[in-house]
């Protein structure tokens, strides 16, 4: 994979798999970065790691429920770079909810942040690459819950089972300008976010993660690092003409195996 020249911007970059995802970017050669996120101190923390490897990195403190922070972000990024080549959504939120429980409000902000924040991002990135003139890669990260998911993940799976179908679309309109959008739904996997939400929710003790591991076919949860491997993949131009697929990155097999009873809401995603 070679990013040399090319620009990214990678929304949930001050950690976890977006974090990683640049810094694999950046390993093979990539030239600008925007790093995108909440948190001022995470997010400057990466800008500075990214420029010591020689990538020009800013970091744009980005409120992803408010669609008029999202257009600074790609103003910002449009006055930096003129034009940003690879775009990957890997921010999200996993707020728990069922079809008993799950206020508006919470519908709302599930499907802002984790949906209507990936149009967005889409729709600005693929108007800069049009106006100029140059093909463009994007990448969204769903979850392998698209398909359904644990019941007290009830407005998280919406979400991306629309992104599933946004994904598909936008790639279908986004041929004659050779833009590719790709969309990879990871499992369960071991990221800072995923250790709040699992003390948070779930009431998980310290060695949550040792016991869930234990359990897993490959002895672990899926790594940022490795899934980030597939994403810059996807990203890069050794994808070739890759676009409108959905790749499922778990250690399960969708349709296959014998019917589970899904978790209790207080056992885990």
């Amino acid at each position: 994979m070679d990013f040399s020249g090319r620009n990214a911007l990678v929304t949930g970059s001050t950690q976890g798999l977006g974090e990683a995802l640049l810094r694999k970017m950046v390993s093979a050669g990539l030239s600008g970065a925007v790093v995108v996120g909440r948190n001022s101190d995470r997010g400057q923390a990466v800008v500075t790691d990214l420029r010591s490897a020689g990538c020009d990195a800013i970091f744009v403190a980005t409120d992803l429920e408010d669609a008029t922070s999202i257009e600074r972000l790609l103003s910002t990024a449009s006055t930096k770079f003129g034009v940003i080549h690879h775009l990957a959504n890997c921010a999200g939120i996993t707020d728990r909810g069922d079809v008993w429980d799950t206020s508006a409000e919470l519908f709302n902000r599930m499907m802002n942040v984790n949906l209507r924040s990936a149009f967005l991002t889409c729709q600005g990135v693929a108007r800069m690459a049009r106006e100029a003139g140059v093909p463009a890669s994007i990448v969204n990260v769903g979850s392998v819950a698209a398909y359904g998911g644990a019941p007290f993940l009830t407005p998280y799976a919406i979400s991306k089972g629309a992104m599933m179908t946004m994904t598909r679309s936008l790639a279908y309109q986004l041929l004659p300008n050779r833009i590719r959008v790709v969309m990879v739904n990871p499992g369960w996997m071991d990221t800072p976010g995923e250790d709040d939400i699992q003390r948070r929710c779930h009431d998980a003790a310290d060695d949550w993660l040792e016991r869930v591991e234990a359990k897993q076919p490959f002895g672990r949860l899926i790594k940022p690092a490795e899934i980030a491997e597939t994403l810059a993949f996807v990203l890069s131009d050794d994808a070739g003409m890759m676009t409108g697929t959905v790749i499922d990155y778990d250690q399960t097999v969708q349709g296959a195996g014998e019917a589970q009873t899904a978790p209790s809401r207080h056992n885990g995603a």
